[in-house]
Formats: C-alpha cells, sequence, structure tokens
C-alpha cells in the first residue's frame, strides 16, 4: 500500500513520522521561504487594497486590483511553464522574490514621497503579477526535486499549510501593519521578501539539464500533456469546475451583513474559518495519514466540500456559518493534497514545468471566474440562493468526475502510477 500524506510507518518503530519533509535541508528551506514571500504578498495585498480605496472610493478599483494581478499569469502560460522546464528553477525563484521586494520597496518609496496614485500601484502590481507568474510554476515544480518521492505527499501537505497560515495571518497583519502607515506595511513586505530570497539562495538542487527547443510543440507541450493523460486531466478540471461553482468567498461580506447580521470581526471569522479548517486537516494528515483508496477519498471529499458550501448557504446563525466552512477548508485541503500528489507524480520532470503553469491558470481562473459567477447569480436570485446552488453544482461535478474518470476515481498508489 502505498501513502498519501506523510511517509508510511518506519518498519522499525510502526509510528508514523509526521514531519518528514523536514528531514531535508533545502524542503526546509524553500518551505519558510515560501511562507515568508507569501506572507508579504499577503500584506501587499491588503495594504495595497486600503490605499487604493483611499484614494478613489470606488469599489471597481478594488476588483481591478486581483484583475491585474491574475493578467500575467493568463497571458503568460506559454511561458512561464518552459522557462520553469528549461532553466533552473532555483534561480528562477531567486529572481521573482528579487522582482517582488524591488517592488515593494518602490511602494515604499512611492508613499513616502507623496507620489503614490493609483496607474503607479497598478503599474507595481502588473510587475508583481509577472514575477508571481514565474514564481509559481518554478516553485510548484521543484518540490519533487527537493524530496524523495515517498516524501512528497507529505511535502504538499505541508507547503498547502504554509499557503493556509500565511493567508489566515498575512490579511491580519497587513490591516494592522497599514494603520501604522502604507510605508511600514510595505517595509515589512520587503524585509520579508529579502529573508526568502537568502533562503532560497541557500537551496542547493539538482534539476536535470534537457536540451529544450523553442518552437511550438514544446511551448504547448503542457497542454498536450494534460488532455492526453487523463487522470491529470481530471484532477485539473475537477478543481476548476468544483472551485467555479462551489467558491462562495466574493459573497461572504454580504453574507455578514445582511444575513447574519455581524460586524467586520463576523467578516474576519467567517473568512478565517476554511483556512483554520484546512490547517487542522492538514495537521491530521501529518499524523494519521491516507495509504489506500486515494481517488475514492479525494471524490468524496469534493462531494463533502459541496454539501458543506450547501448549509453554509442555507445557515442562518454564526456558530454553523463558521462550522461549515471549516468543514469546507478541511474537505479541500485533503483534496487539494490528494490532487497536487497525483499531479507531481504523473508528470515527467523535463514537462513538470508546462504542465504546472497550465495547473495554475486553471486554478486562478477557478478562483476569479468563481467570484464573477457567484456574483452574477447572487444578482439573480439572491445571495443565499446562489451559494446553494453553488454547492449543489460541486456535488454534481464530483459526481459526474467520478463517472467520467474512472482511472482517477480508482487511483490507489500514489508512488506509482496504480489503477
Amino acid at each position: 500500500m502505498t501513502v498519501i500524506g506523510p511517509d508510511a510507518p518506519s518498519p522499525a518503530s510502526g509510528a508514523p513520522v509526521s514531519p518528514i519533509a523536514f528531514r531535508h535541508r533545502n524542503y526546509t528551506l524553500f518551505w519558510i521561504a515560501r511562507l515568508c514571500a507569501t506572507f508579504a504578498i499577503q500584506i501587499v495585498s491588503v495594504a495595497v487594497g486600503w490605499q487604493v480605496y483611499d484614494l478613489t472610493r470606488d469599489p471597481f478599483d478594488l476588483g481591478l486590483v486581483g484583475l491585474v494581478q491574475f493578467l500575467p499569469a493568463f497571458a503568460l502560460v506559454l511561458v512561464t511553464g518552459p522557462a520553469a522546464d528549461r532553466f533552473s528553477r532555483r534561480l528562477i525563484m531567486g529572481i521573482c522574490v528579487a522582482v517582488e521586494a524591488a517592488g515593494a520597496l518602490a511602494l515604499v518609496a512611492l508613499t513616502f514621497a507623496h507620489e503614490i496614485s493609483v496607474v503607479s500601484i497598478f503599474a507595481v502590481l502588473f510587475v508583481f503579477g509577472v514575477a508571481r507568474a514565474f514564481f509559481g510554476a518554478a516553485s510548484t515544480s521543484i518540490v519533487p526535486n527537493l524530496v524523495p518521492k515517498e516524501a512528497l505527499a507529505n511535502a504538499i501537505t505541508w507547503t498547502s499549510s504554509a499557503w493556509q497560515f500565511a493567508s489566515i495571518v498575512g490579511p491580519v497583519a497587513g490591516g494592522l501593519l497599514y494603520g501604522l502607515g502604507g510605508a511600514v506595511a510595505y517595509a515589512v513586505a520587503a524585509a520579508l521578501l529579502l529573508l526568502a530570497l537568502a533562503l532560497v539562495a541557500a537551496i542547493r538542487v539538482r534539476q536535470p539539464r534537457r536540451a529544450f527547443e523553442a518552437n511550438w510543440r514544446t511551448l504547448v507541450a503542457g497542454f498536450d500533456y494534460v488532455f492526453r493523460e487523463k487522470v491529470v486531466l481530471g484532477a485539473i478540471t475537477l478543481d476548476l469546475f468544483a472551485v467555479l461553482l462551489g467558491g462562495a468567498m466574493a459573497l461572504m461580506p454580504a453574507v455578514a451583513r445582511d444575513v447574519l447580521d455581524v460586524g467586520p470581526w463576523g467578516l474576519g471569522l467567517l473568512r478565517a474559518a476554511p483556512g483554520v479548517g484546512a490547517i487542522a486537516v492538514a495537521a491530521l494528515l501529518s499524523v494519521v495519514p491516507i495509504r489506500d483508496h486515494a481517488g475514492r477519498i479525494m471524490f468524496a471529499c469534493v462531494g463533502l466540500f459541496g454539501f458543506a458550501t450547501v448549509v453554509f448557504g442555507l445557515s442562518t446563525t454564526v456558530w454553523l456559518s463558521v462550522a461549515a466552512l471549516a468543514v469546507m477548508g478541511g474537505a479541500d485541503m485533503v483534496s487539494v493534497t490528494i490532487r497536487e500528489t497525483l499531479l507531481q507524480l504523473w508528470t515527467p520532470d523535463e514537462v513538470r514545468g508546462r504542465v504546472n503553469a497550465v495547473n495554475m491558470m486553471f486554478v486562478g481562473a477557478s478562483n476569479e471566474l468563481g467570484e464573477f459567477r457567484a456574483g452574477v447569480t447572487a444578482t439573480f436570485i439572491g445571495v443565499m440562493p446562489a451559494i446553494v446552488v453553488g454547492g449543489i453544482g460541486a456535488m454534481a461535478v464530483a459526481a459526474i468526475w467520478a463517472w467520467r474518470f474512472p482511472q482517477l476515481r480508482t487511483a490507489r498508489g500514489l508512488d506509482r502510477r496504480e489503477p
């Protein structure tokens, strides 16, 4: 039997080893660097949102903040993946973090000089978006180069946990720091990015050198591989459509204000609940790994995600809403761990960067379009019905994908391609 999550118990001890990925120095450096970089980006995102709204008082500009950062990942999908496959992934990460640090320092300088404007902010955010597009493809693809195969699922679980932790604490820190001044928030973010840069520079990893001919065939190799490999295609599109239909984050302010009748503190509680659930489940996975029936568990968790979304859409009490959101986060953590492990192990290293770039584009599209879907649906049928319909849609996706992708459904082991 094979293991998803942490490594299998050692025959000598008979007990699971929780943080097996951190036994490897390079992964530890990578994990801390990515945590610092993600934390910094969260601080910048919150501070920029406040500053843009202070400057214009136009909610539409807040929507542009996310769009400006997402567009580079979409526009550069045929470039970021090949770069991660052709060049040193560690070097790409280092360059991207350095560019982000320079962007944060530019925001510090503009704020101090009182020359900050919406146009200058969007210009810096666009540069951030370009750096994040290259960083995402390289950093996701480098993980299998940092740990042995048996520790990969554990590494993916801990990497997801770092992102969840930064997503919970980062916005809070960004808001508090912005209260001290925009320049303070950006300066702290720059310091974290410089620390991440030093950690990335300390990583020592061997990435196989391969001949790479830049032509149309090699550029679209990621798309070609995804559509040929049904397990990979099923895993990526399952996430795309489940999040597209089941995403409810964009409607949380309306739920907090109009349904639950709570203030900003209540909204903060709702926003934090999925991350808390995800971190709790990640800790559980590090102690009680999933050893068999990976595909069935993944589909069950996607269905549970949809069911919890329906409960959230029907809830009129804070405690039930928070509990439903925590279940959503926990179920998503299990499915993400399995899905990402399948994606990494089923993808050859020579095309891993391009496949991960395609995956990131789909994930980004599902989040952005999911928020748009939720907003449009809520306009026509109301906020809570829109959430319920989305949850039912996510459950339907789990059922349909389990039927349409039997090889994914019957996947059991992840250390080799087992049906």
